[in-house]
């Protein structure tokens, strides 16, 4: 998948436009994830979450227009040796958390908390990207799959894959929450765990190792992250209650982090762009089917060309994509909310979310264990 801007022409507002070539995801056997993310983003929508729009299809691909934040995500700022000092933390972590809050209510563990899933907009307010590997659990269910990027994993995730053990559920957000704001305040993780760190080894890590905190960091700062860092997810702080009653926290006013009213310490520079250019160019030169030349392409593949093209596919990958033309969800919140306000209606996102996800979306097989597909971004 890629990412583009795009202006929408009737109301001039600018949007984020992730495509993925549907050839390309039946493929990779990645239909799954992405129907997974659309069901669940269709529900949602929170301050401190990237939003979703619109989503459609043409013959080659899929398209998921979301909110436009231009401030890069905090990956990016750490590889440019940007220092996040402790307020700024602090703030990130109070909006991250109504965030995770929000989830929980609706039943979603994200699974994939890290810096590089993290986008900041242009005053500095952080919110979440990337459901692809997300996951809906009911009641006291649990996940088992093996999701997520392995140095932001808790350790229950690793204890259900190589023991059964008894599953997890919402505290691995927070766990992840944890490492990603260490990470933040230090440059770097508090454990050595790589991609290719087998597993057996990162669970001694978590037997054997101590985490170490900055003798520079205030004892309230040290005191929240130990709490976030609990190996027993039981004793883990794991929602915005257990967060809030942290005396570290105590001066937070709730009410004005939602809104957006507190000021965070660290703003992106308007004038750069927050991403690697490199990669940009790259992607635009080497893009063989680039999107501004879309209808030029389909038009010439309906023609007795492009009839030859289609028959030299296999009937299998045909019938997929078959399939993934009717069962596309096509979704535009503009849209719905005419609907409701000509009704008289309030959005109800817990009857639409359960409605999306009742007996359609279940923990199991996953192909990302490292993350997404769809991290990389190319200019139009």
């Amino acid at each position: 998948g890629k990412v583009c801007i795009v202006q929408k022409r009737d109301t001039k507002k600018m949007y984020a436009m992730k495509y993925m070539n549907k050839q390309k995801c039946i493929e990779r056997d990645e239909v799954r994830n992405v129907f997974r993310e659309l069901q669940i983003m269709q529900g949602l929508e929170h301050p401190f979450l990237v939003n979703l729009w619109y989503s459609f299809q043409d013959e080659e691909d899929m398209f998921m227009v979301v909110d436009l934040l231009l401030g890069g995500d905090l990956r990016y700022h750490l590889q440019q040796n940007v220092h996040f000092n402790e307020g700024t933390v602090k703030l990130y972590i109070c909006e991250l958390a109504l965030s995770l809050d929000y989830l929980q209510r609706y039943h979603i563990i994200h699974r994939d908390i890290k810096p590089d899933n993290i986008l900041l907009d242009e005053h500095g307010h952080v919110h979440i990207t990337d459901f692809n590997i997300a996951t809906v659990v009911k009641g006291s269910e649990k996940a088992s799959s093996m999701a997520g990027t392995k140095p932001y994993m808790a350790p229950e995730v690793f204890q259900a894959f190589m023991d059964g053990g008894p599953g997890y559920s919402y505290p691995v957000d927070w766990w992840s929450l944890g490492i990603t704001a260490y990470e933040l305040l230090r440059g770097w993780r508090p454990y050595e765990i790589h991609s290719a760190t087998p597993i057996d080894e990162i669970l001694n890590m978590f037997k054997i190792e101590r985490v170490h905190y900055s003798s520079t960091w205030c004892q309230g700062m040290i005191a929240l992250l130990k709490k976030l860092l609990t190996k027993d997810p039981e004793c883990r702080l794991s929602s915005l209650a257990d967060i809030q009653s942290s005396p570290y926290l105590a001066d937070i006013n709730w009410d004005a982090v939602l809104e957006k009213a507190e000021t965070p310490g660290f703003v992106p520079n308007k004038g750069r762009l927050n991403c690697d250019p490199t990669f940009e160019l790259e992607e635009m030169i080497l893009e063989s089917k680039p999107l501004h030349k879309k209808k030029k392409r389909l038009a010439k593949n309906k023609s007795k060309d492009g009839a030859k093209e289609s028959c030299s596919l296999n009937v299998h990958l045909q019938q997929c994509l078959e399939t993934v033309r009717k069962e596309f969800i096509i979704f535009n919140r503009e849209k719905l909310r005419r609907q409701q306000e000509q009704s008289g209606q309030t959005t109800s996102m817990d009857s639409r979310l359960s409605l999306q996800t009742h007996g359609k979306l279940q923990d199991g097989r996953n192909n990302n264990l490292l993350g997404h597909g769809c991290t990389k971004a190319c200019s139009s």
